[in-house]
């Protein structure tokens, strides 16, 4: 159960979710698995897991939501609880909800990711996209969130700038790395803008790292 194949829990623009198991095909065998720009973090739920585990993504929103389904999924179960899937509760969420603690920041980032288009979570593109043929009911949510919990636990998760992660990382660890698209409409799609310096610090730094076993 604890290394189950399953799909990630979030809707996430520009995620691999399609591409998973060609992609995995070519993973080398690893104890240690390392995503310093996770995302969605399809592959890590789609491969089987591992001894050691790490998930970072500068998101801080995104992981926050992470670590509530890891240590928190029968709350956040409770509060989502009896919630339906209408262009009037997407629009409270978007406009009107105020989280006040860490559950409701991650209360109303799972609802908002499920219910919007492509899952696009930058708040000015953050539009209605939900579809009983083709999204996840809210009746299907806890079943969601506990196998994403189960699959969450003991894993590593971090809300850093990549860098210090590919630097700081143990040796022998395999790494995942998979930035935005460089030519893509990134301040239409993330919270965070991935630059045209963020390439080419990235280039750097797995030029520096390069050597390591």
């Amino acid at each position: 159960m604890v290394g189950q194949e399953i799909n990630s829990p979030f809707r996430y623009a520009g995620g691999k979710f399609y591409a998973r198991r060609l992609i995995i095909e070519h993973f080398p065998e690893h104890s240690y698995y390392v995503e310093p720009l996770a995302g969605g973090a399809s592959l890590f739920f789609a491969k089987e897991k591992v001894g050691n585990n790490w998930l970072n993504d500068i998101d801080e929103d995104l992981i926050n939501c992470f670590i509530v389904i890891r240590d928190h999924s029968e709350e956040l179960i409770d509060r989502l609880r009896g919630e339906k899937a209408t262009k009037e509760r997407h629009s409270h969420y978007k406009n009107e909800f105020k989280p006040e603690t860490d559950i409701d920041r991650a209360v109303r980032w799972f609802y908002l990711n499920r219910t919007s288009y492509s899952g696009i979570m930058n708040i000015q593109n953050c539009f209605w996209g939900y579809g009983d043929r083709y999204s996840m009911r809210p009746e299907n949510w806890p079943r969601n969130i506990r196998r994403t919990s189960t699959k969450l636990q003991n894993v590593r998760l971090t809300s850093l700038d990549f860098e210090w992660v590919i630097e700081m990382v143990e040796d022998g660890a395999f790494l995942f790395v998979d930035p935005p698209y460089f030519n893509s409409d990134q301040d239409k799609f993330y919270t965070h803008t991935f630059t045209q310096g963020d390439h080419l610090r990235l280039c750097e730094v797995l030029k520096r790292n390069s050597k390591r076993l």
